[in-house]
């Protein structure tokens, strides 16, 4: 947590609704654009820590001011794949997911700007 009480360019995220300490939560950051947004090994940084239940703080530094977007997901096993009856998940700007819509939403749906340390806050979703 040390970056974000400097002066550095942070993201500092504020996860609630986390339904159970078990598990891993796996935090990623992306460029919101569509080349980007949850593309496999475009993550710019990843945190993955033990699940508490409730509510977790993040801090994730960027490069540089500009766009991004932040995935969250709670593997409730911790076997490291996505469970979608049991794994929960939460992305910027709290997008409206539903069991009807699984689909990724639009980077444009998720994107924020970072000028400096800048807070956001994601509600967990699960089925």
């Amino acid at each position: 947590m040390a970056r974000c009480s400097g002066d550095g360019a942070t993201v500092l995220a504020t996860v609630r609704g986390i339904k159970q300490v078990q598990g891993t939560m796996r935090v990623q950051s992306y460029r919101a654009t569509k080349a980007d947004w949850l593309k496999k090994g475009r993550w710019l940084k990843r945190i993955d820590v033990q699940a508490a239940a409730g509510t977790m703080r993040f801090c994730i530094p960027v490069d540089a001011p500009g766009r991004y977007a932040i995935a969250v997901r709670h593997d409730l096993n911790g076997n490291g794949k996505t469970d979608i009856f049991t794994d929960g998940g939460g992305m910027s700007n709290n997008p409206s997911i539903s069991v009807w819509n699984l689909g990724k939403p639009s980077y444009k749906k998720v994107a924020f700007a970072v000028d400096g340390r800048t807070a956001i806050r994601i509600d967990m979703k699960y089925m």
